[in-house]
């Protein structure tokens, strides 16, 4: 997986730069970021403080860890379920 350019308190941090009144353009050219990227981001991270957005990040590790965990039971439910089945 590719890591992430900018972090969440980074993404903070500009998305602050344009409610102080920086026109989006200035602020997407400043970073090196595109239009798209900006609105993306201020979809995501909008009224978010430094630590809500660190909590988000904790709670999106927790739930893809527990997916990769349910899909890995399901698999083994599975395998078992065909083993059961066959005649020996």
């Amino acid at each position: 997986m590719m890591k992430a350019r900018f972090t969440e308190e980074q993404i903070i941090g500009v998305l602050r730069e344009h409610e102080t009144g920086a026109a989006i353009a200035d602020a997407c050219r400043k970073h090196g970021i595109s239009s798209a990227t900006f609105y993306k981001w201020k979809a995501k991270y909008g009224g978010l403080e430094m630590s809500e957005a660190r909590r988000l990040r904790s709670l999106e590790d927790d739930n893809r860890r527990l997916k990769k965990l349910l899909a890995e039971a399901m698999l083994d439910n599975t395998m078992l379920k065909d083993i059961a089945t066959k005649k020996w």
